[in-house]
């Protein structure tokens, strides 16, 4: 938007009245400057919860990798290019600043603690799964899963830390929201060594063979009854409302 500051000279001789409109540019277009994935995440995310330092790290890096895009104001991200056929190189994982908006068709009600506690910050599976992060009852941080119900109907903590969640993806899995998380990897599934690679040598760790390493229990919504998995029980309870 442009604003003009319009000046008028006016004549001390009233014979000689001159009327000069001079028009002075006081600002220039500004253009809003688009937000990264993190800045998307933080300012949306609800009291209590932060972005972790890892998936900060790890959407810095996708970014200067051109695996980042924007539509109409949200930014998304990914771990292979878009388009890419063969998706079994990453995993299939897409992110975004989807957060809580979207619960209350999964869980079938609206709640404050629902919102307060959950946010969706990834889509793990074409078929609508999702991860999260969520308070636990201690009030600390940690990264769950939630099956679509009409695929996956995995419910469970996949990791107590962003680090660890990152070396799952980097294991190598098509998708995560399936589990098997103690069977190896298809030999006909190559693994996303870029990814891979950056995930070792930035946070100087190692990248286990499976899955379960880092997931020890898959729970799946139904086995409430034989399951220690806090997230489920959690889960359990908002739907019972």
């Amino acid at each position: 938007m442009f604003n003009f500051l319009r000046q008028k000279k006016l004549s001390s001789k009233k014979n000689n009245v001159s009327d000069i409109p001079s028009v002075v540019p006081s600002a220039s277009i500004t253009i809003p400057a688009i937000q990264t994935l993190s800045d998307q995440i933080r300012t949306s995310l609800p009291d209590g919860m932060v972005l972790p330092e890892a998936l900060d790290k790890l959407f810095i890096w996708m970014h200067a990798e051109g695996l980042t895009w924007e539509n109409n104001g949200s930014v998304g991200g990914a771990l292979v290019p878009f388009g890419t056929p063969n998706l079994s190189s990453a995993p299939d994982i897409e992110f975004s600043a989807e957060g809580s908006e979207n619960l209350k068709y999964w869980f079938g009600q609206e709640s404050d603690e629902i919102k307060n506690r959950l946010y969706v910050f990834c889509q793990t599976g074409g078929e609508g799964s999702m991860g999260a992060f969520w308070l636990d009852n201690d009030g600390s941080q940690k990264i769950v899963h939630l099956g679509s119900g009409s695929g996956s109907t995995m419910v469970c903590v996949l990791a107590d830390t962003a680090l660890d969640f990152l070396r799952l993806l980097a294991v190598g899995y098509e998708e995560i929201c399936w589990g098997g998380f103690d069977a190896p990897l298809s030999g006909e599934s190559p693994v996303n060594t870029k990814f891979r690679t950056w995930v070792e040598t930035t946070f100087s760790t190692h990248i286990p063979k499976l899955g379960n390493e880092i997931v020890t229990e898959t729970a799946e919504l139904g086995d409430e009854d034989k399951s220690d998995d806090t997230f489920l029980y959690w889960v359990t309870r908002m739907n019972a409302h």
